[in-house]
């Protein structure tokens, strides 16, 4: 298993250390982006929204636990700067999940799940994906922990610096990757099996 090899400072309230966090992203040509929610697992539980926000540059990964944080404008200039990639998985939900906290125009963004296929690739997970890409490895166990706990679990924390570090890694790979794009009748799902009858026609199954 592969886990984000840097530092990982978690951000729960607004102060120098926030700012210290949104100085050195913007210092960032590239960084990785994920969002974690505290899972619901019934229909009468109520939808948690956006608990964590996790922004990565190489070396250096920040969870902004933006429930107790906020959203502040220095932050929101980050994800609305078209001058730092942020390269994230499914971004679309992650973002409409932000902008209810704070209103913002995100610009920047790359999401893996829709450039995959001009590399070949037709996995969306990021699990998958990192392992068609980087050939590693990456723990999902923690995805459906409680993300609004008091204090995060060094797991927990290791798990989402992970989450957001990788797609910035696997992103620099596909930069320097050669092309083969899926073709429309590729980018289908799976077809169904055929098998042939005693009069020669075939059959689904």
């Amino acid at each position: 298993m592969v886990s984000f090899p840097g530092q990982i400072i978690v951000i729960d309230k607004p102060g120098e250390m926030l700012e210290r966090a949104v100085a050195y992203l913007r210092r960032q040509k590239i960084v990785g982006f994920d969002t974690e929610s505290r899972p619901c697992f019934s229909a009468d539980q109520p939808h948690y929204g956006v608990s964590l926000l996790q922004l990565s540059g190489a070396k250096r990964a920040y969870l902004f636990r933006v429930k107790k944080c906020g959203m502040p404008k220095s932050l929101c200039r980050v994800l609305a700067s078209s001058r730092i990639v942020k390269v994230g998985a499914a971004v679309h939900d992650d973002l409409r999940g932000l902008k209810r906290l704070h209103g913002f125009e995100p610009e920047g963004f790359v999401d893996l799940q829709k450039i995959g296929w001009e590399y070949g690739i037709k996995d969306k997970a990021v699990k998958k994906l990192a392992a068609n890409i980087l050939g590693i490895r990456i723990s999902k166990t923690q995805q459906l922990s409680n993300w609004e706990a008091d204090k995060l679990s060094e797991a927990q924390q290791k798990y989402a610096a992970t989450d957001a570090w990788v797609c910035r890694e696997m992103y620099l790979r596909l930069l320097q990757s050669e092309k083969h794009p899926l073709t429309p009748e590729q980018m289908l799902p799976n077809p169904p099996k055929t098998e042939s009858n005693d009069q020669g026609h075939t059959e689904e199954r």
